[in-house]
């Protein structure tokens, strides 16, 4: 039977509603959550949205840093990444998959690199001049260790980050990382960030305090958007 048979059969069988069950970190330990696919649709496109703000579009390609437990957001990323008509490569974020990250980015020649760690790039310095090898990439999105690091070498790097079960992207404005909230509520005390579900969300989440270093901030950015923004103390 064809590979396209095989997938239109299956495209008619029941599914539960359940995509994924996400384990994240909190302050006190980890938690647990369903993700189902409707939500994941739904963050689908929330992340659609803020890729094409960074100029992504057909014909281009980019390269992915990211783990297989990070599929709540990496998927999102993925399916993102197939509505815009973006050729994607993946590498693991681990830095012994380093090489992999340089010869896709040598390669693909790409867009954007997205997710980009601290642990890529301590695998890449002995090796390359990172800010060489990033500068001329168009998006550069990171993982907060790594941002500093970028900067500190004229790569013009915005945020993305998990923050609980949450996403948090940052927009070219680069004054933080927005949360969707559609589906999310993050707040802070005392200095430290917190989390809670949307009323949409299938899984409840109560406020839950996540043990990560930030602020948040609340208004229209300068990119027209309403979604508040988390400014987290170890990207800067």
């Amino acid at each position: 039977m064809a590979r396209a048979d095989t997938l239109a059969r299956a495209r008619k069988l029941d599914r539960p509603e359940t995509a994924y069950l996400m384990r994240f970190p909190t302050a006190d330990g980890t938690r647990d959550m369903e993700l189902t696919w409707a939500e994941l649709a739904r963050d689908t496109d929330w992340v659609t949205a803020r890729l094409r703000e960074h100029g992504l579009a057909a014909g281009q390609r980019a390269l992915l840093t990211a783990s297989g437990f990070e599929g709540f957001w990496g998927h999102a990323v993925i399916g993102a990444l197939g509505t815009l008509k973006v050729t994607y490569g993946i590498a693991e974020a681990m830095g012994w998959d380093h090489r992999r990250a340089a010869v896709f980015h040598r390669e693909l020649a790409p867009h954007a690199v997205i997710g980009l760690s601290a642990q890529t790039l301590e695998g890449l310095a002995g090796a390359v001049d990172i800010g060489e090898m990033f500068r001329p990439t168009s998006v550069v999105l990171a993982r907060p260790a790594a941002v500093p690091l970028l900067r500190a070498v004229g790569v013009s790097a915005a945020l993305i980050s998990a923050v609980g079960p949450a996403l948090a992207l940052e927009c070219p404005e680069r004054r933080g990382a927005h949360v969707n909230a559609a589906e999310w509520r993050v707040g802070e005390r005392d200095g430290q960030l917190s989390v809670a579900a949307g009323e949409g969300r299938a899984s409840p989440l109560p406020e839950t305090p996540l043990g990560i270093a930030g602020r948040v901030v609340a208004g229209r950015c300068g990119c027209g958007s309403e979604d508040p923004r988390v400014l987290l103390a170890e990207a800067n």
